[in-house]
């Protein structure tokens, strides 16, 4: 058992504040993809895009700047941009079937995929006590399943099934996202990843948007309808999760 001394070390202190500030950025994520949901706008991919161009514009400056070759292949950004765009577009497009309260809790089924995948790619260990966490966590999430298909009322959302599904399989991606960034934030560099990422994750997103058509999703782009208490929700989406995609590398390093 550790002392309070040793519990209170800057590092975990630094670690804690940072977590928690990032779990008021992802509550804010929500609470603007849900307003969006309610106003009627559908449009998952642009909600993202914007997130994306402002990680290229900012980490591609001071990449630029910098005058650094890659520390790992590019090609290794795109699929991993690939993979994070379709769970952005996967998570918010749920807040148009589900309540934003089952898709803050089914995102964390994204917790015991992390564990999975860094076993078996990182090799990290982990003791029982946090094993027995993540089966209470799952155990949680059924239950919020089942809630959801067994649900008297729809006034939650149109097709809760359909919404929880696609938390699940964002969640899924979001993991594997996770996963890949702490391997590339120890073996190359947060720049370079925050710069590339957003290079790239604002070429797909373009590209989906432009074509009218993501993996669910056809002719978003014409279900917008600007005003003013619809573009506040819709910048503040992608001001906290610019500001997401920078910190949770910096939490990453803090813990190494």
């Amino acid at each position: 058992m550790l002392s309070f001394k040793e519990f209170c070390t800057t590092k975990t202190l630094v670690a804690l504040g940072l977590g928690q500030f990032l779990s008021l950025l992802i509550t804010s994520t929500g609470l603007s993809s849900s307003e969006l949901a309610r106003r009627g706008i559908n449009a998952p991919t642009s909600q993202s895009f914007l997130n994306y161009v402002f990680l290229a514009i900012v980490y591609g400056s001071i990449m630029l700047y910098r005058k650094e070759a890659l520390k790992a292949k590019w090609y290794y950004y795109a699929i991993l941009s690939l993979v994070d765009v379709e769970a952005n577009f996967l998570v918010v497009k749920a807040y148009q079937y589900t309540s934003i309260t089952s898709v803050m809790l089914l995102d964390c089924w994204s917790i015991p995929c992390v564990m999975v995948l860094t076993w078996f790619f990182l090799s990290t260990k982990y003791r029982f006590k946090k094993i027995a966490g993540v089966v209470v966590c799952v155990a949680g999430l059924v239950m919020v399943v089942f809630s959801d298909v067994h649900a008297g009322d729809r006034s939650g959302g149109s097709n809760p099934r359909k919404g929880d599904a696609l938390v699940i399989a964002g969640a899924t991606l979001y993991a594997i996202s996770n996963v890949s960034e702490e391997f590339l934030v120890k073996n190359a560099d947060r720049v370079e990843l925050m710069s590339l990422l957003g290079f790239f994750g604002a070429i797909i997103s373009a590209i989906q948007i432009d074509n009218n058509r993501s993996i669910l999703e056809c002719n978003e782009v014409k279900s917008i309808h600007w005003s003013v208490g619809a573009a506040l929700p819709f910048f503040g989406f992608a001001v906290a999760m610019f500001l997401f995609y920078s910190l949770v590398p910096i939490l990453l390093k803090v813990w190494m």
